[in-house]
């Protein structure tokens, strides 16, 4: 007998998406006043000057849908890098774009797409839902990339390859070269997606992102976000830098208004503000070098970074385990991440925050951790 409740057989072993834990819920939860977030890598800085400036100048406008397919904001992120506009496709969060790119270019039930394990979580939930097979190469031990063994995962069917760099949760950076070899080595039908949400960070740039000579390359996608430099997390913004012909599918098939008006300005008035830039990139980088000095005081070990985050492990003596930080931690009022859903339980990663906020991290753990 048919049942209205039949769905597609890969939906109902979907769990819900976890995010980092507001700070509503903790305050509620501990009866604190004040909660430091230092979970889902927000911008220190919070939001640009001119960017609130214009948004609140334009709330007036939140009734009016915006234009299909947000040319204006293309045209501002084509002349940011240099590029022709018909490479840019904006969209809700990068998230979008990747949902995109999965759904137009691997075939259900016939294509594969590789990606490193652990990888962010889009990409498992999108293979997954469109019938897509995810084959997973384990990163090494330190967080380096063994491309040779995410290589032999590639075949005639492989429709696309995942890379983040910075990686997260680890914040380890390869090398362009090293990127360059692996374009150069999948399987010709094979997209190199290159997800740069955190490539803002890095300095200098050319040692790490192909995006200055994309020209080079015909198989190459690359993702970035206005949700971490840019301070616009919430606004849900995001673009992919592809080639034309996969541009213009997918401006073909996205939906016409998913970037809504407010995230369309605010985008162009943060590509403006250099100085809000410059000064993110300072209040990056300070902390979390104080945050590597501080954690590395207490016995932690803490992994290379070039994104605004660190990854860290607690020091074998520790008489309380990485769960049992973060409850100490979220009773204090300071949210990090666990990393249990990375299937990494004995890690913890913890946002660059101002330099105030990394003080109170780091005296906390020193309360809790002891001397």
């Amino acid at each position: 007998m048919s049942d209205i409740r039949t769905v597609r057989p890969e939906i109902p072993d979907f769990e819900k998406y976890h995010s980092g834990m507001a700070i509503e819920e903790i305050q509620a939860r501990y009866g604190l006043a004040k909660v430091i977030k230092l979970a889902s890598n927000e911008n220190p800085l919070g939001t640009s000057p001119v960017v609130q400036h214009v948004l609140k100048q334009n709330a007036g406008m939140a009734f009016r849908y915006a234009q299909a397919g947000t040319p204006r904001l293309h045209a501002a992120i084509a002349e940011h890098h240099g590029l022709p506009v018909s490479r840019i496709v904006a969209g809700n969060g990068s998230d979008e774009i990747i949902d995109l790119l999965v759904r137009i270019k691997a075939r259900p039930g016939q294509d594969n797409i590789i990606a490193f394990d652990p990888c962010f979580s889009m990409y498992k939930l999108q293979a997954k839902l469109c019938g897509v097979e995810l084959r997973q190469a384990p990163l090494n031990p330190d967080f380096s990339c063994p491309w040779d063994t995410l290589l032999a995962l590639a075949d005639e069917h492989t429709a696309l390859c995942f890379v983040t760099t910075p990686d997260n949760p680890s914040g380890f950076t390869p090398s362009a070269a090293e990127l360059e070899a692996l374009a150069r080595a999948l399987p010709p039908q094979c997209l190199l997606v290159i997800d740069e949400a955190y490539m803002d960070f890095a300095r200098p740039l050319g040692n790490y992102s192909l995006l200055p000579r994309l020209d080079e390359f015909e198989n190459i996608a690359i993702l970035r976000t206005f949700s971490k430099m840019y301070g616009l997390a919430g606004l849900r913004l995001g673009y992919g830098i592809l080639p034309e012909w996969l541009a213009d599918y997918c401006l073909r098939v996205k939906l016409p208004f998913s970037v809504n008006i407010m995230a369309e300005m605010a985008g162009i008035a943060a590509l403006t503000d250099t100085a809000f830039i410059e000064a993110t990139l300072q209040a990056v980088a300070q902390g979390r070098e104080q945050l590597t000095r501080g954690l590395t005081a207490l016995g932690c070990t803490v992994y290379p970074s070039m994104a605004n985050f660190l990854l860290f492990d607690l020091p074998a003596k520790a008489t309380l385990d990485a769960q049992g930080l973060f409850q100490a931690l979220l009773e204090r009022g300071i949210i990090i991440r666990p990393l249990t859903s990375y299937n990494l339980p004995d890690s913890l990663r913890v946002s660059v925050g101002d330099a105030s906020e990394n003080r109170a991290l780091l005296d906390a753990m020193l309360e809790i951790l002891g001397s």
